[in-house]
């Protein structure tokens, strides 16, 4: 299962973290790729850091696609939780690929699946009204 996947890649593609749905999630960003077939839907839950800053409080993901769509996604989801939509939002697939120790070239369009679907997840969130604890 080579392919010039780091191990840290491989080790997320066989355990991944935080894969499934946030039921009632206050944002949802589905993205697809026609060309490889990917599919990867990202559920936020957003709450407030002591500071009153909106923040990621939980990330889950559903990846239907390769190994290094699935290992993006995942590893996005533990680099946001935790920080502010505004940190959340600057993360770059350079980023995700660094912290993945590396893609193959013909692999790093998944990084970018990951950081739309968050994206989309993030103006969702803003459409449904934005400012976490205004929900009724």
């Amino acid at each position: 299962m080579g392919y010039g996947y780091s191990k840290k890649v491989i080790e997320l593609f066989r355990h991944p973290k935080n894969i499934g749905e946030i039921k009632n999630a206050d944002g949802t960003g589905k993205v697809g790729n026609p060309v490889c077939g990917d599919v990867m839907v990202m559920y936020l839950s957003i709450g407030k850091n002591k500071k009153g800053e909106e923040i990621i409080k939980d990330a889950k993901v559903k990846t239907f696609g390769c190994i290094a769509a699935i290992s993006t996604s995942s590893v996005l989801t533990e680099m946001i939780k935790g920080k502010t939509i505004k940190q959340a939002q600057r993360i770059t697939k350079n980023e995700l690929v660094k912290k993945l120790g590396g893609l193959p070239v013909q692999k790093i369009h998944c990084s970018v699946l990951a950081v739309d679907a968050l994206d989309k997840a993030i103006k969702d969130y803003y459409k449904k009204g934005g400012k976490h604890g205004q929900k009724g």
